[in-house]
């Protein structure tokens, strides 16, 4: 009853935005098996557009985007009153701890490195989801399926 259920009730989205295809298509496969709807920007220009125009209950940002900073980018969402309530959450390969804490600084909930852990990835995003009471994400949505993403991501191990 409850797979049907989710089956109709609207998916989370989420805006990735990263400049390296395979890692942006191997991000929106991972969130795809956790019931999830994901857009790619590779710019800046096209992170902020699509970030002021669509409705996403998240956002992923890498730091070294093509001619621009992640820490930009965030700082210039945060500072948009409709998006300063959207979790963003770093995902680089930078991973020393002055750029984790400045992630953090400029108003990401979390910093993963890359490569990071399948199993890891979309559960760990989407807890980012759940826990942003601001949102107002219906319960049905934000109990996406991490239990199926996990039992379905065994097989390709």
């Amino acid at each position: 009853m409850q797979a049907a259920a989710r089956l109709n009730s609207p998916k989370l989205r989420i805006l990735i935005v990263e400049d390296e295809p395979s890692v942006a298509m191997t991000m929106r496969f991972l969130l795809g098996l956790a019931g999830c709807e994901a857009e790619i920007a590779a710019t800046k220009a096209k992170a902020i557009q699509m970030a002021q125009s669509g409705s996403f209950h998240l956002i992923t940002l890498d730091i070294n985007l093509q001619g621009a900073n992640g820490y930009e980018v965030c700082r210039e969402l945060k500072e948009n009153p409709r998006l300063r309530d959207t979790p963003i959450v770093f995902v680089s390969g930078n991973c020393c701890l002055e750029d984790q804490q400045r992630g953090l600084d400029v108003g990401a909930v979390d910093y993963i490195t890359k490569p990071f852990e399948t199993f890891e990835f979309a559960p760990r995003l989407l807890s980012h989801i759940k826990s942003s009471r601001a949102l107002d994400v219906p319960d049905e949505i934000a109990d996406a399926d991490a239990e199926g993403f996990c039992n379905s991501t065994q097989g390709n191990q």
